[in-house]
């Protein structure tokens, strides 16, 4: 890949794929897909990863999409270079393609108790400030509904990021990065007797408390949520936040704020263990300025301390901790997570922490990405029953559209990783929010771009 940067005009790279950056109000890095002579898609790369740089005046984000259709008509036709990939292993089946209408970069997906996929699409929908939606299956193909439109004059915010949660009474939370005067909030759907749902917003952040959460929602056992916040707070490198429910309505704590040293852009959703320890990463800061995975453990009195586990080196160890759905761990309390960059190869890698004598923790590489079998995963990952990891890189594979990939754990603990799934665009393109299992093994997940429109996809790979 070839990119660079220069003012006020696109930068293109000869080859079949390049990165450009635009610079006029905003900042932005744009990649560039030749899809045949004289055809190209451009797609702007982790639209909601470059925090301040990417607003323009106002707060609004830019759209890429509309951006694309005028920089097709003045980018130069690239030379196309083939790539070499693994096979693909699984059985791939598109649910839903997004066409701006009903959402467009879809954010992952869960399952309701009702067997639907519920989800959000950061952007799209009638103002194009996103979506709630909904899939039902409905003999042998699936349904889309829209639950929620955000509006920007509403009370709603506007571009959700970070994906849903169900309460035990089936009732939807999650975050928005904007709401207000442009700091964020966390917002509760609810289903009613005559179908629609109804939206409250639980809390509005300030500047003091933290801004723009990119992370979903966690619940503990008393039903209070915790996530975090990407930018600003005490320190100005975001902040963990409790939200408890009061009686009459919600209540924000912050528990840590991050000041660079033990973290900093809090993307990833975090994980609470069953002592209610809260576990997340930080995608740099640090040690080594490459990220970190931390623990915010309660105390007695009501505060939290803050112990960073893992300070990433950005070499062989990785770099910059997945943007999304964080970390998971194991029943003897190893945590798993990946990173974007970093590895033998550089192109990412997926790790385990384990803790050790004394109270340290140590990584051990799982697998180190090379291109061809996916390169720069951008969220977390799952297991199956059989202690399978799954999971999905944004970039790599055939087309360079990213892969869902498998690795196996093997006897003297090496992990054999197999690609179950390398896209192409047609079938979606940059998968970057994690994969959910069903009963029977199948994976959900969602492309945030490609498709028949280019907006996105919902998937299901049969292993």
């Amino acid at each position: 890949m070839a990119s660079w940067r220069q003012e006020g005009k696109i930068a293109a790279a000869t080859e079949t794929r390049g990165v450009c950056c635009w610079r006029q109000d905003a900042k932005m890095e744009i990649l560039v897909d030749t899809l045949g002579i004289g055809k190209m898609r451009c797609t702007l790369i982790s639209v909601l990863d470059v925090k301040k740089e990417i607003r323009l005046q106002g707060g609004q984000f830019m759209s890429a999409k509309k951006l694309s259709i005028g920089l097709r008509t003045i980018l130069a036709v690239f030379t196309l270079t083939l790539l070499v990939t693994a096979a693909s292993a699984g059985t791939i089946k598109m649910l839903h393609t997004f066409n701006g209408t009903d959402g467009d970069f879809p954010t992952g997906v869960v399952f309701g108790p009702d067997g639907n996929l519920y989800g959000v699409a950061v952007w799209g929908g009638p103002a194009n400030y996103g979506t709630v939606f909904e899939l039902t299956p409905v003999d042998g193909h699936w349904t889309t509904k829209i639950l929620l439109a955000f509006r920007k004059n509403g009370d709603a915010g506007i571009y959700p990021n970070g994906g849903l949660i169900f309460d035990s009474a089936g009732n939807l939370y999650g975050t928005t990065e904007l709401i207000g005067g442009g700091t964020g909030g966390a917002f509760e759907l609810s289903p009613t007797a005559d179908g629609p749902w109804t939206e409250t917003i639980l809390h509005t952040f300030t500047s003091s408390e933290g801004l723009f959460p990119q992370s979903g929602l966690v619940f503990d056992a008393a039903g209070n949520l915790y996530s975090t916040t990407s930018d600003d707070g005490p320190n100005g490198d975001g902040s963990a936040f409790e939200l408890t429910f009061n009686g009459s309505g919600w209540t924000e704590t912050t528990i840590h704020a991050f000041d660079g040293t033990d973290g900093s852009t809090l993307k990833p959703t975090s994980i609470l263990d069953a002592s209610g320890n809260l576990y997340g990463t930080a995608q740099t800061g640090g040690a080594y300025g490459k990220g970190t995975v931390w623990e915010l453990t309660p105390q007695v009195d009501g505060s939290w301390t803050e112990t960073t586990l893992y300070s990433f080196t950005g070499g062989r160890d990785g770099a910059n901790p997945v943007m999304q759905s964080g970390l998971i761990s194991d029943s003897a309390g190893n945590l798993y997570g990946a990173t974007q960059n970093g590895g033998a190869h550089g192109d990412g890698t997926v790790f385990e922490l384990s803790p050790l004598a004394g109270g340290t923790w140590g990584e051990t590489v799982l697998h180190s990405f090379r291109g061809r079998d996916g390169s720069g995963p951008q969220a977390g990952l799952i297991f199956d029953v059989a202690g399978n990891l799954y999971g999905e890189t944004f970039y790599g594979g055939a087309d360079n559209d990213g892969v869902v990939f498998k690795l196996t754990p093997g006897a003297s603990g090496s992990w054999s990783e197999t690609v179950l799934h390398s896209f192409h665009g047609g079938d979606g393109s940059n998968p970057r929010y994690g994969l959910v299992l069903d009963a029977v093994g199948n994976l959900y997940g969602t492309a945030t771009n490609g498709g028949h429109y280019g907006d996105g996809t919902v998937f299901e790979i049969t292993p």
